[in-house]
This record gives structure tokens, C-alpha cells and sequence, in this order.
């Protein structure tokens, strides 16, 4: 783990130590992946919130410096309300490594299930809680042929999900399909 002492909200932030980032960076590079939106992985995302019932889905890939959300489905695009006087910002492609949930997946290299995340106070104090009001996440890791962790495909929500065991087989199923067509789009040199 690596700590980062100096966060705006003054709290501690573990956020876990990321060894393979530049040969992922590099990896994703050649891949063509986690640099634009990707409408394939859009729809990827739009299926996997249908299948989850999840206002929020993702295909995020990792790399050095940020996490890239090439494929994203987010609910109306109309923001949270938090308070009457008050929104929650929308969420974009882009996410910071210390942000979300997805950083945790790559490193662990396996699926987390966070029914609340509001029981963990390892996850509670994510910035995601406070400033998307994210309150339960779904995740698995897209590990490749070569064995190297690409990114994550996920579901959030705002309120507390019981994912239980079919969310956890859902996503884990989900990322292995996805795995598998990164995988052919790979050896037939095609796009998605």
C-alpha cells in the first residue's frame, strides 16, 4: 500500500501500490485501449447495467496516472441531487488512480464486492463516496492472455445493492467475455 498524507479533505487514502502500471500502460498502448471512447465497450457497459440493473457500468482500463473509462453508462445524464442547493458532479471518463474502487481490483487481481461500501472504512473514505455519493460497487478484473490485469469492468450504484453471489458470477462472467473478445480482437488485428 502507499499513503498519501496530503489529501484536500485531510483524510489518509490507501491506495494500493500498483508495481505493473508502466508495462500495463504499455500494453494498453499497443492495444489501441484506454485512450478514447470506445462506442463497442459503450455498449458493453449499457448491456452490463441492463444485466445488473446498476445505474452505473464501466469498462476501465489503469494505467500510470489516471483511470480511463472507455466504456461508460451513466443514467439520463441528469446529476444527483444532494441537497436541494446542492449536486453531485457527473461522472466523465476520467477518474484519478486514488479515486473509485477499480485500482483495488488490478492489484488484488480479483473480483470485490462492496455491498455498502459505508461498512469498510477502507472504502468509506474514497473520494467517490463523498463526491459521487457512490455507495456500492461490483468489479472484476480483465486479465489477458499474458496474464496481465488490463482494467475492470464494474457497476456502481447510490445506494446500497446486495449484489450477493449472482452479481459476483454476473461480473466475473462478464469480464471473461469481454477478456475473451479483446483477446480475438487481438489476433485478428481488428478493431472492436
Amino acid at each position: 500500500m502507499s499513503y498519501d498524507p496530503v489529501r484536500p479533505a485531510g483524510r489518509l487514502l490507501l491506495t494500493p501500490e500498483d508495481k505493473e502500471a508502466p508495462a500495463r500502460a504499455a500494453r494498453l498502448h499497443g492495444l489501441g485501449l484506454g485512450e478514447r471512447p470506445e462506442p463497442a465497450l459503450d455498449a458493453f457497459a449499457d448491456r452490463l447495467a441492463e444485466l445488473t440493473g446498476a445505474p452505473y457500468a464501466m469498462v476501465n482500463f489503469i494505467d500510470e496516472k489516471r483511470q480511463f473509462f472507455a466504456g461508460l453508462h451513466t443514467p439520463d445524464a441528469r446529476p444527483v441531487v444532494v441537497r436541494a442547493e446542492e449536486t453531485k458532479p457527473e461522472l466523465g471518463r476520467h477518474l484519478e488512480r486514488d479515486h473509485g474502487f477499480c485500482p483495488h481490483v488490478v492489484v488484488r487481481r480479483k473480483a470485490l464486492v462492496l455491498e455498502d461500501v459505508c461498512d469498510y472504512p477502507r472504502f468509506a473514505g474514497n473520494p467517490v463516496v463523498d463526491e459521487f455519493g457512490i455507495r456500492s460497487y461490483l468489479g472484476a478484473p480483465l486479465i489477458d492472455r499474458t496474464g496481465m490485469v488490463l482494467g475492470t469492468v464494474c457497476v456502481v450504484d447510490v445506494e446500497p445493492r446486495p449484489w450477493g453471489r449472482p452479481g459476483l458470477e454476473t461480473i466475473k462472467s462478464s469480464a471473461a467475455q469481454l477478456v475473451t473478445r479483446l483477446e480475438r480482437m487481438e489476433a485478428d488485428g481488428l478493431p472492436l
